[in-house]
């Protein structure tokens, strides 16, 4: 918890018992979300977090400045007990790392400036020179990007999967991995998955990738994106996974007004990233921070309301002869997918690819022509968006490689939005008369 750091001027206040349970019964991540991690008693009665918008705290006494600094460098075990400087930790960050470590039902969480500035500072607290990076593809374009091409600069090497992977799949992998990282003279790292990975909604086996981990005897974080379904669709340390990754730009953030990024996991995952981005820099603002806070009263409900249309649009697509195909979880054909979509999903989502008849023109002719739905990147906001991954989002990714991944020139993205399902409907109709 973190309501005693929000007066660190004064002798630590005993706050409020935090209630997390009622007869017994563990209250829900929507109900904690109004109030967990702060105590209006010490920000003068105030019902909603204030905005801390300061750079620093002022210590009680220099013995406490000793202290907190003993526990941020990491020269006394713990980290720091109170607030010290705005680029290791202040209060509204706090509380919201507080909030999105319920979600996923971890014991910590960092907060940074956006999605990737999390992926970037995440590997590279684990990776070191000669290192191996085992990651699941399709990956964001950037995150691939940073893998094979910044990391590399170092010395670091990867070895990729497809997403639908077998266990046998992935035991080839890593074996394969752990021989590249002997020869390197490094080690495996880290194994970094996205699931469902972006645009195609391909699905990652993440307990048989936590079962292949354990037989091979890495002693490595399993890393997942988990920015298409959640939080409120997957769980993934559920599954094994030990580090849950997010752009809070989209889902959690939901309004197409805030950059932002995190991820969660056990307090011994954590540290080593913190103490990186003590020193990078890379934490989330407090008013983003603010807005996070707001914007998590609310996710369950829009995610809700966004899923349940996404199921009305893509059943009408579905039937739509200038359709070729839908990737979209609700509606998946191969029995490998579905069976992973059974064990680890808890909803189909939002964001869905839509395979056009034709290439590139009728992509765009179709992108061109729609009224309600707004031709942008991202995804996850309260309105529709549409994209064209190949020419936008993964244009850097060579040609080659996103025809591996199944990134066709007729492939559109469609995040959807919280509108109303039958004007959205109306919308797609008109657009592919275009086409």
């Amino acid at each position: 918890m973190s309501d005693h750091d929000i007066d660190p001027t004064s002798p630590r206040m005993a706050p409020k018992p935090e209630v997390t349970k009622i007869g017994g019964r563990e209250l829900k991540p929507s109900t904690l979300m109004m109030g967990h991690g702060f105590d209006p008693v010490l920000s003068e009665g105030s019902l909603k977090p204030p905005i801390f918008l300061t750079s620093t705290f002022a210590f009680p006494s220099a013995a406490d400045g000793k202290r907190h600094f003993e526990g941020i460098t990491g020269k006394r075990p713990g980290g720091s007990d109170g607030l010290v400087y705005s680029r290791f930790n202040a209060p509204n960050q706090e509380i919201l790392e507080d909030r999105l470590s319920v979600w996923d039902g971890a014991e910590d969480a960092l907060s940074f400036s956006s999605g990737m500035t999390a992926i970037c500072v995440l590997m590279l607290a684990y990776a070191n020179q000669n290192d191996v990076i085992v990651h699941s593809g399709p990956l964001y374009a950037a995150s691939e990007g940073f893998v094979a091409k910044v990391l590399a600069r170092f010395g670091i090497t990867y070895v990729d999967f497809p997403a639908g992977a077998t266990r046998e799949d992935i035991d080839a992998v890593l074996s394969k991995a752990k021989a590249q990282a002997k020869s390197q003279g490094g080690n495996v790292c880290m194994v970094y998955l996205e699931s469902p990975g972006n645009p195609t909604n391909a699905l990652v086996d993440v307990e048989a990738v936590r079962a292949a981990v354990d037989e091979a005897g890495l002693d490595c974080p399993i890393a997942i994106d988990n920015t298409f379904l959640g939080p409120l669709w997957q769980r993934p340390l559920d599954q094994g996974a030990d580090i849950v990754v997010y752009s809070l730009t989209k889902y959690v953030g939901g309004h197409s007004d805030l950059v932002a990024g995190s991820i969660a996991g056990a307090k011994k995952w954590m540290d080593p990233v913190r103490m990186l981005r003590n020193t990078m820099g890379g934490i989330c603002d407090p008013n983003t921070a603010w807005m996070l806070l707001r914007s998590l009263e609310t996710v369950e409900l829009r995610m809700q309301r966004a899923g349940d249309n996404a199921a009305r649009v893509c059943d009408y697509l579905a039937k739509h002869p200038k359709v070729e195909g839908l990737g979209y979880l609700g509606m998946i054909k191969d029995a490998r997918q579905q069976d992973i979509y059974d064990r680890h999903c808890k909803g189909a989502g939002s964001t869905f690819s839509l395979l056009l008849k034709g290439g590139e023109a009728e992509c765009f002719r179709f992108l061109d022509s729609l009224k309600i739905a707004k031709l942008a990147v991202s995804l996850g906001g309260t309105e529709t968006l549409a994209s064209h991954p190949a020419s936008m989002t993964h244009l850097s990714v060579a040609e080659g490689r996103r025809a591996e991944l199944g990134i066709s020139d007729n492939l559109v993205r469609i995040s959807i939005g919280i509108e109303d399902p039958d004007d959205l409907i109306a919308d797609f109709e008109q657009a592919l008369e275009a086409v």
